[in-house]
This record gives structure tokens, sequence and C-alpha cells, in this order.
């Protein structure tokens, strides 16, 4: 009890003297926890959404799901690619680039294809990495509904 009392009190004290500042979305935030001034600094220097790196990993990825486990869909062209966000969380978290585009498939079919970029989040968070959905074939609803929690 008397530590959440502490912790309340400190935190006050903090929003009364001006020790924490405001970020963009107006949440205050202490500027020492900007991902760019921890012990293991992150820049937020990432790859843009179209960039080939980026559609080659999803479509890796995607193309060895979908031969694995569920059929023979292989994604063969992406267009209309566009940015959606860019560290919309805030300077605080782990910065990400958010994205969508459309898919085409060797179907024929076009699906929107919802995805972010995160840095240091790759094998041992030496590099960024992809987190993709695409609309209609999240098949285990991991980002339901209709990849929702794939965007920002």
């Amino acid at each position: 009890m008397r530590r959440v009392l502490l912790r309340t009190a400190l935190a006050s004290l903090a929003l009364l003297t001006g020790a924490l500042s405001a970020d963009a979305s107006g949440r205050r935030i202490n500027p020492a926890d900007a991902a760019e001034n921890r012990i293991n600094p992150m820049s937020g220097n990432l790859p843009a959404c179209d960039d080939p790196a980026v559609l080659g990993q999803i479509t890796s990825w995607f193309n060895s799901r979908e031969a694995k486990f569920w059929g023979p869909l292989q994604a063969v062209a992406y267009d209309r690619i566009k940015p959606i966000g860019f560290r919309p969380l805030g300077d605080d978290f782990i910065p990400r680039r958010f994205c969508s585009g459309r898919m085409a498939l060797n179907d024929g079919t076009l699906h929107r294809v919802d995805y972010s970029v995160r840095e240091n989040l790759g094998l041992f968070g030496l590099t960024w990495n992809v987190n993709w959905c695409v609309s209609g074939l999240d098949r285990h609803r991991s980002y339901a509904p209709d990849c929702k929690m794939a965007r920002p």
C-alpha cells in the first residue's frame, strides 16, 4: 500500500514540476524513455514500405506458409503500396512503420496486405522485421477482424 502511495506521490510531483513532457498525441512521457535514449538505442531508420527487401520478406513467408499448410496460392506482385503510419504509438515505443497495399496472387485475385516494419525485432535483435496480414487469408484470425490488428 505504501509503495502505491509513494509511486502516486512521485508521479504527481513530477507532473507538477514539469519534469515530464508531452508527445504529439498529448500523452505525457519522460524524454529519457525515448527509444533513441536507451542503453541500446533505436534509430527509427527503417526501410520504406515499397523497399524490395520488405516486400521480398512478405512474399517469402507468405509463399512458404501457403505451400506448407493451405495449398497452391503464391504472391506474385504488389501495387498501391502506401505508408499509413510512422511511430504512431509514440517515441517511447519500438519504432514501427505501418504500410498497406494490394497483393496479387497466382489465382488472379487481389487482396489487401497490411504490414509493419519493426526495428530490432529481427534475428537476435540485430535488424528489422516485418509483421504482416493478408485480408481474407488470415485463417487463424490472428489479426481479426479483417487484419485490423495489423494496422495502427
